[in-house]
């Protein structure tokens, strides 16, 4: 066992004073471990120096203590998704020129890491972009110019940009969950509604469902039905009704959250952009709106935050389909 594999396939160092412990005894049956020291010093040899785990050492401790054989602990090991998801998270920290990318958030948080385009360089973000697909991950940029992403994508060949939201796709841009619904659709699939007050908003709303299409979550989009024209929302109602989650964009005062959350019972996530003639102040105006709305289930984000309304409805969606797929497993 001494800087080797065990029968159970993980590898572990172990202290020279216990070099001649086998986990496996003379009778064929497992066998504890000797003195609960080990747990102090072992170290799983998943990088030369990485300490063990708490929730392993909590494992390690049974086992010492003769609670927990070692085919229950290494049950538990593949369980946890083997040794390289017990690894500390400086492991899934990739360093390159000009940045480190964080390549264990999809692990821990469901979707990988957003780049943001703004101030960087087409090089760098080429860098990152290339760093996540050799981990099997696909980008999402924000915040890039046309002339940046136009560099970017000629050094990939499955790239897809906006140019209204300003955003670009790299990996797999053909997603069957994320797509636009019909209306037939709306009640068989838990999906986030897209709302904009007027047609001057839609550019943040396109950078929230280039989110939706990165993280693989169906959406409906309703398009200027701001409060200018009461007539179009009420029409809407219906089916903003069988959303799960809306996004909600606006500019001006900013009233439309306030007013569609009022007729629908999930989450509204409120993006107040800077449209609008002087008193909107570059959306400071819609954003301390919206912040005062009456309605309890009115959340806000940042000032032309698409990005950041769309990932949120969109973990909300996430969730459910966790849960169903749960259910029905």
């Amino acid at each position: 066992m001494t800087g080797g594999a065990t029968d159970h396939g993980f590898h572990f160092r172990v202290p020279p004073s216990f070099a001649s412990w086998h986990p496996i005894g003379a009778s064929g049956r497992p066998r504890t471990l000797p003195c609960p020291r080990f747990i102090a010093k072992a170290t799983v040899i998943m990088s030369d120096s990485t300490p063990l785990p708490a929730d392993l050492i909590r494992q390690l401790e049974q086992l010492a203590a003769g609670n927990a054989s070692v085919d229950e602990v290494t049950d538990w090991i593949r369980a946890a998704g083997g040794p390289e998801h017990l690894a500390s998270p400086a492991d899934n920290l990739r360093s390159i020129d000009g940045a480190t990318v964080d390549l264990g958030r999809r692990d821990r948080c469901g979707f990988g890491e957003v780049i943001f385009g703004e101030g960087k360089s087409a090089e760098l973000i080429t860098r990152i972009i290339q760093t996540q697909l050799d981990a099997q991950q696909h980008a999402l940029v924000t915040r890039l110019d046309n002339t940046t992403a136009a560099q970017v994508r000629r050094c990939f060949e499955h790239a897809f940009y906006n140019p209204l939201a300003h955003t670009l796709r790299v990996g797999q841009l053909e997603c069957p969950a994320a797509q636009q619904l019909d209306i037939e659709q709306v009640d068989q699939i838990p999906h986030v509604g897209v709302v904009t007050a007027g047609s001057t908003d839609q550019h943040v709303a396109e950078e929230a469902i280039e989110t939706l299409f990165w993280m693989g979550i169906p959406f409906r989009r309703f398009d200027d039905i701001g409060v200018a024209g009461p007539a179009r929302l009420m029409a809407s109602v219906p089916q903003l009704q069988k959303a799960d989650a809306l996004v909600v964009v606006a500019g001006m005062e900013g009233a439309l959250p306030s007013v569609v959350s009022g007729h629908v019972a999930v989450p509204v996530f409120a993006v107040p952009t800077s449209v609008g003639y002087g008193a909107n102040l570059g959306g400071l105006t819609p954003l301390m709106g919206m912040l005062s709305s009456c309605t309890a289930n009115v959340a806000v984000v940042n000032v032309d935050a698409g990005f950041k309304g769309g990932y949120l409805a969109g973990l909300v969606v996430s969730r459910i389909q966790h849960a169903t797929t749960k259910t029905s497993d």
